[in-house]
């Protein structure tokens, strides 16, 4: 099948490949090759066809996924369809349907056709679903959830492969054990079975499935670390293990791979965690879970992720997926997805400005000239959430002409450093 890496390492440059370039100010032959040697990531599915291309990688800006979707206590497709348009004004370059509630189908169907950006999927989530236990699950359903989902236009799919049946006794050493629920889902089936791992065992078949439709899949941490005692242990990187080989025989394949990565890691273990994923997977684009760096910050959580974030993108992590102050505790609501998206978009950011992507910091540069000249509709204009800017400005959004003060309420006329300056006569 003609997916974005076959082109690529064909020679050809797709359309998504020249978008991508576009937005990331490189050039399409920059993009064809990264995505040929796996470094570069374009999830695109070929029945996604109102999608806006969107590239993942080290060599790219940092991206930031939202992750959206019902439970069984909480919301609807409305309310999700008003989340998903929620993340995408503040920011998210993808979206990540996690429902477990009722109408998991049509959830998604709706949200793939409101989405521009990429979208993502868990099959497990379905999957279980379908049954009345999850010992219930079977070779053959699971197939057919990739596969129907991949039909519909799902970009990218979390695959929990990299979990074997061997690292079980691993995990009963920790504090917090399996904090995935997919991890979860899949231990209880292997415990209650005796046998492998069914995302493992049928690898090449979902990869056969992935070809077809070009769904990228981002290889799932099933046992990340869900606190600082588990992070950086022996489950973790035994599995990290089997997703650097799962990667190379997907590659094999002409797909695309994400890997993703945890967690819950102390600051000072963030680096090595990046390096070493770099390393055992040869580069394919990371796709990181906060890092949250301390498991004290409830109702916080979105601050203490996008702390980890902006250590592990700089490090080389090529996206990050965001978390909202009601991580550990309930479901997000459209002000949580909000502050979420703009935590990690400053996350992101503040990575792209060190690591020197190109244009990275002209946006910066605009603003510190705006405001230093009091041009407010400029600094609104800039700001990556220009509503909240107007907001505490106090500024009505429906009148933009609003402020012409050369001074805010922080220090007055008399006390702005910026205005005392200005009014100072040069030294002749």
């Amino acid at each position: 099948m003609m997916t974005q890496m076959k082109s690529a390492r064909d020679g050809i440059i797709t359309r998504e490949m020249t978008a991508v370039a576009i937005s990331e100010q490189v050039t399409p032959e920059f993009i064809r090759e990264r995505v040929a040697n796996g470094t570069i990531a374009i999830p695109a599915n070929i029945h996604h066809t109102h999608l806006q291309p969107v590239g993942v990688g080290r060599d790219l800006r940092c991206k930031i996924n939202a992750n959206l979707g019902n439970s069984p206590l909480s919301s609807g497709i409305e309310n999700e369809i008003d989340k998903l348009e929620t993340a995408i004004r503040y920011g998210a370059d993808a979206v990540m349907d996690l429902s477990t509630g009722d109408h998991i189908d049509k959830i998604r169907t709706a949200m793939i056709e409101a989405s521009s950006a990429p979208l993502g999927t868990v099959p497990i989530y379905e999957i279980l679903e379908k049954v009345e236990s999850i010992e219930k699950i079977s070779p053959a359903l699971i197939l057919d959830i990739i596969e129907k989902q991949a039909s519909q236009g799902v970009d990218f799919m979390t695959i929990h492969c990299g979990f074997k049946r061997e690292m079980i006794p691993m995990t009963e050493r920790r504090l917090t054990g399996i904090v995935s629920r997919g991890g979860a889902i899949i231990a209880q089936w292997m415990r209650s079975l005796g046998k492998e791992n069914p995302f493992y065992t049928l690898y090449d078949d979902i990869l056969e499935i992935a070809a077809r439709y070009d769904v990228t899949l981002s290889l799932g941490d099933g046992l990340r670390p869900g606190s600082l005692a588990d992070a950086s242990d022996d489950a973790q990187f035994a599995e990290l293990s089997v997703l650097g080989e799962l990667t190379e025989r997907a590659w094999e394949q002409d797909v695309q791979i994400m890997v993703e990565g945890p967690g819950h890691i102390p600051f000072h273990e963030i680096t090595e965690n990046v390096s070493r994923q770099m390393e055992t997977c040869k580069g394919a684009p990371f796709y990181v879970l906060g890092p949250i760096v301390t498991d004290i910050a409830a109702g916080y959580d979105h601050i203490a992720s996008a702390i980890g974030g902006t250590m592990a993108a700089t490090a080389g992590a090529a996206m990050l997926c965001y978390v909202t102050p009601k991580e550990h505790l309930s479901l997000p609501d459209l002000e949580d997805v909000r502050a979420g998206v703009i935590a990690h978009k400053i996350a992101a950011h503040a990575a792209d400005v060190a690591t020197g992507k190109p244009g990275a910091r002209d946006v910066d540069d605009q603003m510190s000239r705006a405001r230093v000249s009091f041009d407010w509709e400029k600094q609104f204009e800039l700001a990556l959430d220009s509503d909240r800017a107007r907001d505490y400005r106090g500024i009505d959004k429906e009148k933009t002409a609003s402020c012409d003060e050369d001074y805010c309420t922080m220090c007055g006329p008399k006390f702005c450093a910026m205005k005392i300056f200005k009014d100072q006569k040069p030294v002749s």
